[in-house]
This record gives structure tokens, C-alpha cells and sequence, in this order.
């Protein structure tokens, strides 16, 4: 039967910057996808203990720990590179943990009593070799020519997360042997090139500063080369392992930290790496790491709920910055988070297995993912354009462009990022969609006078490369002010004359009620009377005892501030005895 589907919760999705002033700081936008695919299949099991992938015989291997009692059977589920399920290896007693050897050909599967072993082409039971009893689960790694084994042992099952558990390696004579590493917690391990093996420690009530190490696994005998806790003095920060992977070429080392996010580390002494990788969305916890066989990718997996990103696919490169291709598993056909250790890759890079499990934990879901094998270019053209021609302070102004895309059109509208620069610094925009034609419009409100350039970029997604940046320069000016002024043509000296007016003020608010100021030219000479102060509506009064027959001009003026032009108006009224 066929097992796999096409997912149809895929969400690819751009990370963009913070949108200025809006305490913003992530934009999540349909990237383009159309040469990524993401094939499900529902695993007939209930709980999960390990993944590992044959490149060299195209299979997928899942382990069902199935722990809780002696008499309970272990599950193998074996599926190959397109979802579709083989077989199904079952065992007497639970098993837990899985390795393949160097060349592909026997599969190592982490037994209650021992460690059992598997011809990869035939699916055949070899001999299996002892190992000490387990009752939590055991993690199990290749390195340096033989397999690596932890063995905890346990009461009960609730003991499990800080019992003392050892490290053992698996002997060419099917016998074991301590390797006299040991601490509590179900510790977990990871091979390496260069016959490097990583011993991780999740936290737990015996471990409160958990540890990571990495081994020589090239002698009879494990040596460390580097060891790591990470709290400060007051016992924060400390490491909530998940996961962990080596970089193909061995340098470096991701961790998946529940606490911390995605901590990418240099393998030669556990220090951090000068660039480290961007956080997770806002509630996501991370859950798994794994590099692409090729060195091409991180793959990042998350805990997260709703459309929150559960999976990230972005350059293995921290200082790419190309978005991610970003997955949000929601539901019963797709899973609602990556399982802890649920991401492989094959060896070439050409698929990402990724484990999916419910909130609950009791079902799970195997996705076969194709990340773009090709990227295109992008490229602004035209230049950017702006509107309104006169560009004012505190009004709105919108700057515009077109992308374009070479290769497979964007199944989903791309986003560009924007910044504006004047005197003050740099601003970020947040982000534009890109129409189906290739515009798109950045809208802001400039809020200094002086030259404004504005930088729109494009960051690229899986299928096209990032563009050159454009920029557009404007000249922005101060906002229009206006006063009305009203009067009576003729007035008396004995009755005075009554002035009323409206000033408005275009762009940004006033931050105090404009003060205007009034002159009054008559045959006597020019003299400034009281300064009246605008009413929150914008209009205003002036009253006045004229000191002489015939005409009387009055002018009422605003000398305008750092954002706006000022203003005057005038009036004659005829003043009679």
C-alpha cells in the first residue's frame, strides 16, 4: 500500500526584518517553493526512539522505543527514498537507538539485552552482540570503526531522566566493553568525520549544568578533545539539549537547544562561532538539528503550535542570507512539531527526512522533503521611483520598484525588505509583496527634513539567489501650513474690530497649539498686539480697539518649525469714528 502523500500544510516562508516603530521582528510571507516537494507518510508507530538513513541502499529506517515493560516488542519501520514503506522489522523486546556502519551495510539497532544488527540488503538478522541491560533506551553512533552504545538501567521508567547511564562501545567479537565514560540523564551521541564521536547530556533533576563533549574515537580507547557546560556563575544558561550534528566537513557543531535556539559551536574546543545562525520564530522551541550530506543546508527543527515555522531550510553558511524555506506542520495529516533527533538527510543532500509527532507524542509522521536543487537569478530593474514628486515630512510617501525572477516563477508572493537613512540613522520598513508583474510599493511616513535614501533588498529564498540592493534618493521637505483669515470690511473705533481665522497645519501634529502672531498697520504706523494662541479645532479670534480712522490692516503670521513652512494672512478693514 502507499503509504506517502503530498503534504498539503507545506508553508514556505520568508523571515523578514522588524517593522520600524511597530516592535515587529518577524514578517512571515509565502517564499517561493516551486522546485521544493514534501512527501507523508503515517508511521505505524507510537512512540519514537531514533531515525537513520541508508544513502547507499536508499532507505529510511524509524525506531518504535515501545519502552514501559519487559514483555513489550520493539518496531523497525524501513521505508525508501520516496515515502513508499518495505518492510517492517520486529523484535522481541523493545528497542532504541540506530546506526548504520561505514559502508552502509549493517544496520545496528539498540536492544533491551544486547545490540542487534541487520544486513542492510536483505533485511537479515545477523548475530547479535551482548551489551549490558537497558530499561530507558539506548543512543547508539558508528565512530572509528565500531559502535558506541549507551546503557542506562532503571527500576521504572520514571527513574529514566536522571538514572546513571554509560557509555560502551560494541566489540568485533559481539561482546562490550565500558568505556568509563558515564553520567546521569538519557545522554546522547553523534558520529562525526574523522572518527570523531559528540556525547550530549539533556537536562535533567542530577544535571542542572548538562555537558557536551566530543571524542577521538580513532584508538582502542575514547579520548576527549573538547568539553563544554554552558550556565554562567549564576546558573544560567545552561544547555537544554535536543540535538546535535557535526558539519560535514567536521568543524563545526549545531545544537539544538531548547532553551537557547540553534547554537552553532567550533568543534576544536566547543566555543561559540564568530556567526551563528538567526533565532527561531517567536515560539518555537528547537527540537533537532542536521546538516545536508553536501554542506549546502541546516535543516532546523522546532516545537511550535499553530502556523508558527516547525522547520527551517536555510544555507549551512551563517553569513548566507538567503530566507529559509520555512514548514508549519499543523494537524492530523502532517503532525504539529519535529520530533527531538527527528531530522537526517541523504548523503548527497537531495532529501531531508523529518520525524513529526502530536502534542500528545503518540503519533507520528515521516516527511520526504526535495529542496530546490537549482537556484536562479533576481534582480531589481528600472530603478525605484517615488510619489508624491514633493516628498514632505510626517505625510506619506510611497517609494516603488519591480523584481525580477529568472527561472520557475514564485508559487507564492515573494516580500522585499526596506530601510530608510537620514540624519537620524537608519530605519527599517518592514517588508513589501511583490505582485505577480513584479512591483511592489514600500509605504512610510519620513519624519526629518533633509535627503532620505531608501534600500530596497530582495534576500533570495531556495530557489532564487538574493538581488544587488537599489536605492533611491528624495529631498524631503517641510509639510504646508495655511491660515484663513476672516474680517469685517468696516468697523468703529468705539466697538472695535473682531477677527476670526483658521490655521492648519499639513504633515505631523503640532506638538503644542500654534501662538500666532498679529501686527496692525494704520495711517499712525505698524505696532504687534497680543499674540493669540490657535483652539485645539485650528481656529482662532483677535480683538482689537483700533487707535485711528480710516484703514486698518491687520496680519496674523506663524513662523512655521523644524517640520513645517510657516504661514501669514492679512486683512484691511475701514475704520470709521
Amino acid at each position: 500500500m502507499n503509504t506517502a502523500r503530498r503534504s498539503r500544510r507545506l508553508a514556505a516562508t520568508l523571515l523578514a526584518g522588524a517593522l520600524a516603530g511597530g516592535g515587529l521582528t518577524l514578517a512571515a510571507a509565502p517564499a517561493a517553493h516551486a522546485a521544493a516537494s514534501d512527501l507523508v507518510a503515517k508511521l505505524p508507530i507510537s512512540s519514537f526512539s531514533a531515525l537513520a538513513v541508508d544513502s547507499a541502499h536508499q532507505r529510511v529506517y524509524v525506531a518504535d522505543s515501545n519502552l514501559g515493560s519487559y514483555t513489550n516488542t520493539g518496531l523497525i519501520a524501513v521505508y525508501d527514498f520516496s515515502g513508499e514503506r518495505v518492510t517492517t522489522l520486529s523484535t522481541q523486546r523493545h528497542v532504541s537507538g540506530l546506526a548504520l556502519n561505514a559502508d552502509g551495510s549493517t544496520l545496528h539497532v539498540g536492544g533491551r539485552e544486547g545490540i542487534l544488527r541487520y544486513d542492510t540488503a536483505t533485511y537479515t538478522p545477523l548475530s547479535a552482540g551482548v551489551a549490558g541491560t537497558d530499561t530507558c533506551g539506548r543512543s547508539l553512533a558508528f565512530a572509528g570503526g565500531r559502535a558506541y552504545h549507551t546503557t542506562p538501567y532503571a527500576n521504572s521508567t520514571s527513574e529514566c531522566d536522571a538514572t546513571l547511564t554509560y557509555l560502551d562501545n560494541h566489540q568485533t567479537d559481539n561482546t562490550w566493553q565500558r568505556t568509563g565514560w558515564q553520567d546521569h540523564g538519557r545522554l546522547q551521541l553523534e558520529a562525526g568525520p574523522g572518527d570523531r564521536l559528540m556525547m550530549g547530556q539533556p537536562l535533567n533533576a542530577k544535571a542542572a549544568d548538562p555537558f557536551l563533549a566530543v571524542f577521538d574515537a580513532s584508538g582502542e580507547t575514547l579520548v576527549r578533545t573538547a568539553g563544554r557546560r554552558f550556565a554562567d556563575g549564576e546558573g544560567k544558561g545552561a544547555l537544554n539539549l535536543k540535538d546535535m550534528a557535526f558539519s560535514p566537513d567536521g568543524t563545526k557543531v549545531a545544537v539544538a537547544d531548547a532553551s537557547a535556539g540553534t547554537r552553532l559551536l567550533n568543534t576544536t574546543d566547543l566555543s561559540d562561532a564568530r556567526a551563528g545562525y538567526p533565532a527561531l520564530p517567536s515560539g518555537a522551541a528547537a527540537s533537532a538539528v542536521a546538516f545536508s550530506g553536501d554542506g549546502a543546508y541546516l535543516a532546523r527543527g522546532a516545537s511550535a503550535s499553530g502556523a508558527t515555522p516547525d522547520l527551517l531550510l536555510s544555507p549551512a553558511d551563517p553569513g548566507d542570507a538567503t530566507a529559509p524555506l520555512e514548514f508549519a506542520f499543523e494537524g492530523s495529516l502532517d503532525g504539529d512539531r519535529v520530533a527531538p533527533r527527528g531530522l537526517e538527510w541523504s548523503a548527497d543532500g537531495s532529501r531531508l527526512f523529518a520525524v513529526t509527532t502530536n502534542a500528545a507524542g503518540s503519533q507520528y509522521w515521516l516527511h520526504v522533503i526535495q529542496p530546490p536543487a537549482v537556484q536562479y537569478d533576481a534582480r531589481f530593474t528600472g530603478g525605484l521611483t517615488h510619489s508624491p514628486a514633493r516628498a514632505v515630512a510626517g505625510e506619506p510617501l510611497a517609494v516603488r520598484g519591480k523584481l525580477e525572477f529568472d527561472g520557475p516563477a514564485p508559487a507564492e508572493p515573494p516580500k522585499v525588505t526596506a530601510t530608510r537613512t537620514d540624519a537620524n540613522g537608519t530605519h527599517e520598513l518592514g517588508t513589501a509583496t511583490v505582485k505577480a508583474d513584479g512591483t511592489f510599493t514600500v509605504l512610510d511616513e519620513p519624519d526629518l527634513t533633509g535627503d532620505a535614501t531608501y534600500t530596497v533588498s530582495f534576500l533570495g529564498d531556495l530557489t532564487h539567489r538574493p538581488a544587488a540592493d537599489v536605492t533611491h534618493t528624495v529631498s524631503v521637505g517641510k509639510a504646508a501650513s495655511s491660515i484663513a483669515l476672516t474680517a469685517p470690511q468696516e468697523a468703529s473705533m468705539s466697538t472695535g474690530v473682531r477677527l476670526t481665522g483658521t490655521f492648519t497645519a499639513q504633515g505631523r501634529a503640532l506638538p503644542e497649539r500654534a501662538v500666532l502672531k498679529v501686527e496692525r498697520a494704520d495711517r499712525l504706523g505698524t505696532g504687534t498686539l497680543s499674540s493669540v494662541t490657535v483652539a485645539a479645532d485650528g481656529t482662532f479670534t483677535v480683538d482689537d480697539l483700533p487707535r485711528t480712522r480710516r484703514e486698518t490692516t491687520y496680519t496674523v503670521s506663524w513662523p512655521g518649525d523644524d517640520l513645517h513652512e510657516g504661514s501669514t494672512a492679512s486683512a484691511t478693514v475701514y475704520v470709521t469714528r
